[in-house]
């Protein structure tokens, strides 16, 4: 998938979670604890 989000004009992350704006993402099913505690510090700065 690297390849087509790369050819897209996407830029490919290779971490477990990141954030860009308000948009949290993560790679695999794998990294769901990594994804949430980004979802979670997403959420306590906006409130």
């Amino acid at each position: 998938i690297k390849d087509d989000i790369t050819n897209a004009g996407g830029i490919w992350v290779n971490e477990e979670a990141f954030r860009e704006g308000n948009m949290v993402w993560g790679r695999v099913v794998e990294d769901i604890p990594a994804f949430c505690r980004e979802l979670v510090a997403a959420f306590a700065e906006r409130t």
